[in-house]
């Protein structure tokens, strides 16, 4: 299991476009992939995009990443990829 805590740079938040991009991430890996607010207990399955967007995750928003499975460490990888480029929209993250 690995589980980082990341930071939404996304001038947008997690809305509906970058939840696509993170659940298609998510869901090229074998590994369960579970996001969280800090502050909660409560995880959401990282290939639901209607769980993400539960979140509502702003910009500056803190989530808890963990991921857990064969893949986890790639997986991880390109999630946190996905966290310090926007999410491939073409922004510039501060």
């Amino acid at each position: 299991m690995v589980q980082k805590v990341l930071t939404v740079n996304n001038p947008l938040g997690i809305h509906a476009r970058a939840a696509a991009r993170l659940v298609a991430a998510a869901s090229r890996f074998q590994s369960r992939v579970y996001l969280a607010r800090p502050d909660r207990q409560e995880q959401i399955d990282g290939k639901s995009i209607l769980g993400i967007l539960m979140l509502a995750a702003s910009r500056g928003s803190r989530l808890r990443v963990t991921v857990t499975g064969v893949d986890e460490a790639a997986a991880m990888a390109e999630i946190e990829r996905l966290f310090a480029n926007a999410f491939d929209e073409g922004m510039e993250a501060p």
